[in-house]
């Protein structure tokens, strides 16, 4: 979080950045973490017409090779994103996409994950004056240190200076 100074002792709290905020080789450590809920998990995975009984159904999941029933990859993938919005992107012009998303270790009900992001790379937009794309790899992993996600992400954010 960002204090800007708007007056004599007012400030007002930004988020995200602009271009020049960003530099390669950056690491942050974004917070808070999440414990995924059954409630989450279930939901979240009918809501997207997901109906693979092993994010939903308790009785099916004893029988599969974990045990139990596991948190569905496209709510991992959502929630760690997520984490990344406030310190990333909360100011972004787009998000232009994910690549190379990497499902490590299983996510089970009851984990909380937390986000690291890096800064691989950013470079002025070639069609929108003013505006740059940086390109940052985050990494999910469970409160006990196990990765269990990890993609590249892009986005466009304004420029400061614009040229």
């Amino acid at each position: 979080m960002t204090l800007r100074r708007v007056r004599d002792n007012e400030y007002v709290e930004e988020h995200g950045g602009d271009y020049e905020d960003f530099e390669p080789g950056m690491v942050i450590r974004h917070w808070p973490g999440r414990t995924i809920t059954e409630t989450d998990n279930t939901w979240l995975t009918l809501l997207t017409m997901n109906q693979h009984p092993l994010h939903f159904d308790r009785a099916y999941g004893e029988g599969a090779e974990y045990g139990r029933v596991l948190v569905n990859s496209g709510i991992t993938l959502c929630l760690v994103g997520g984490m990344t919005v406030q310190a990333l992107s909360a100011r972004a012009v787009a998000n232009l996409g994910w690549d190379k998303v990497r499902l490590k270790e299983p996510v089970f009900v009851g984990d909380t994950l937390y986000a690291t992001s890096r800064i691989l790379g950013k470079r002025r937009s070639r069609s929108r004056p003013g505006q740059g794309i940086i390109t940052v790899e985050t990494t999910g992993a469970k409160s006990t240190g196990e990765t269990v996600i990890v993609f590249e992400r892009s986005f466009m954010v304004r420029c400061r200076e614009a040229g």
